[in-house]
């Protein structure tokens, strides 16, 4: 990818893609609804207001996004301190409205809710790190938010269980639930739910009462606000704490006045639904996400509801910056099986190949991924990623321009250090050895097995040069296609392999207390 410097110069560099991208426009808004479905003199109200044609957005809509800026551009100028906060009584009302003259159905609005929830989840925590997932579910409509939700968790890769314990006798909660149970999504009562919900979930949703929920939580979810109120209060190091995202308002918390006595749940996670309400400026978490996008321009200008943009077709946006962490603060205590030294294969080699193959069957993206690190004759050290390519019982492969700085550099001094990083799984390698080229046929093979769009990239991509712009590159890659658009076949620039030779591997896997595994094997 190229690198922006001064003056509008662009330097190449290695990994080189050239990507020709598009925006999306903003054409919705977040969407709203609630335990509420009676129509009453609203209906009449909203009525006359949205007798006329719903307008779009325009650059006339006071705090709102234009059709014509990109979602991009809208989020980089979108100032997150003008968000709306609803009150109880307005997020009651646009729920009403919604389900009266607007034309949607409780079910229409539970499952885009659902989807909002599963998708800012999927944002921030991944199924790899965070796949096993608790939803508890509370008799209304936040509950069946969390039921949907569930469900889409479930074919984003994660294991989803739920608690349901108040089960609502409706066709519609009997139907997700139908759904639920066809996926052979686990079902747990109140009983069979471990006291520490710590050793057996790594996200806990907590659907249980949305913002239309008064007085206090009668059993079983007093108790199961408890169990997650617990989660902090007995937080230790050395064990890893399940995240709780909660669903447009946390259980227990008052919904204009947030957690009053400081003694509620405490998520890292709040999506809200529709706009955030008030009690949400009392949250104090690391993610707060907006679900949905669903509200026509009459009820934003009639309550003024000013909301971030939606990232091209995204259900979910982020309110606000991404926490500001203390970055000495920030820590893993890893959990890994051991790494015993029976367990090692006696050639490093087949045992690196052992670990790729996990990699690779844990879904992790681009398992071969690695840092290569060289030292030219000025000493000076130099690292980038670059993509394995091939592994034989003669080393490790890739593949790069000729004349870059890192094939100058390994001119000048032929050694070099890959370093490889699963993070799913724990685990590095890092690997020390001689580099040589692979032979011109090898380069030629491999440079012809690649995308026709990837060889004229190699040719365009003239890597660690100064060129005087991005259009300059397109305008080549344009001409090259043109020139080969007849199929013939496209000249392997000076361009090609590389191969390192392992003289020395070393395998490491975090463990507990920074008692981590490393395994340092010389190879004669």
């Amino acid at each position: 990818m190229p690198l922006l410097v001064p003056r509008g110069r662009i330097i190449r560099r290695s990994m080189t893609c050239l990507c020709l991208t598009h925006s999306l426009t903003q054409t919705h808004n977040p969407f709203p609804y609630s335990l509420h479905n009676n129509r009453n003199s609203l209906f009449q109200f909203f009525s006359a207001i949205l007798r006329p044609s719903i307008r779009p957005f325009s650059a006339n809509f006071k705090g709102g996004p234009t059709l014509s800026a990109s979602s991009s551009a809208l989020m980089a100028n979108f100032n997150a301190d003008s968000v709306t906060y609803l009150t109880q009584r307005e997020a009651a009302e646009i729920d009403e409205t919604l389900m009266g003259p607007l034309g949607f159905s409780v079910d229409q609005l539970m499952e885009l809710a659902g989807l909002s929830v599963a998708a800012s989840i999927s944002e921030v925590y991944k199924p790899t790190e965070h796949g096993r997932v608790l939803t508890i579910c509370g008799p209304g409509n936040n509950g069946g938010d969390g039921l949907v939700a569930a469900r889409h968790l479930h074919h984003f890769g994660y294991k989803p269980f739920v608690c349901y314990p108040k089960r609502t006798p409706k066709p519609l909660y009997s139907g997700l639930v139908t759904q639920l149970e066809a996926l052979s999504i686990p079902f747990l009562s109140v009983e069979e739910l471990p006291l520490d919900l710590s050793n057996d979930f790594d996200i806990l949703v907590d659907a249980m009462f949305g913002f239309s929920f008064h007085g206090s939580p009668r059993p079983p979810f007093d108790d199961l606000i408890q169990r997650l109120v617990s989660l902090h209060d007995n937080d230790q190091i050395d064990k890893k704490r399940p995240v709780i995202v909660s669903v447009d308002i946390p259980s227990g918390w008052h919904v204009e006045e947030g957690d009053v006595d400081s003694t509620g749940i405490k998520p890292d996670m709040l999506v809200s639904l529709t706009a955030p309400k008030l009690g949400a400026k009392k949250f104090g978490g690391p993610h707060h996400f907006l679900g949905g996008r669903f509200v026509p321009p009459a009820i934003a200008e009639k309550y003024k509801l000013v909301l971030p943009p939606y990232p091209g077709t995204s259900m979910c946006v982020r309110i606000g910056k991404p926490p500001q962490i203390d970055i000495s603060a920030l820590r893993e205590n890893y959990i890994s099986p051991e790494f015993l030294e029976e367990q090692v294969e006696a050639d490093p080699i087949n045992q690196f190949r052992k670990w790729f193959d996990d990699a690779m069957a844990a879904g992790l993206k681009e398992p071969n991924a690695m840092a290569l690190s060289t030292v030219g004759k000025d000493g000076q050290p130099s690292s980038r990623m670059v993509l394995l390519k091939g592994l034989d019982k003669d080393g490790f492969v890739w593949y790069t321009n000729y004349e870059s700085r890192k094939a100058r550099e390994l001119s000048e001094n032929p050694r070099a250090s890959l370093l490889f990083y699963w993070d799913g799984l724990n685990r590095s390698v890092r690997v020390e050895g001689p580099v040589q080229k692979v032979s011109d046929e090898e380069s030629e093979q491999y440079f012809h097995s690649r995308p026709r769009g990837s060889q004229i990239g190699a040719i365009v991509s003239k890597q660690s040069t100064v060129v005087p712009g991005r259009h300059v590159l397109y305008q080549e890659y344009k001409e090259l296609e043109q020139k080969y658009a007849d199929g013939s076949m496209i000249p392997r620039p000076n361009w090609g392999g590389y191969r390192l030779t392992p003289q020395l591997f070393e395998f490491w896997q975090g463990q507990k207390s920074r008692l981590h595994d490393r395994w340092l094997h010389p190879r004669l």
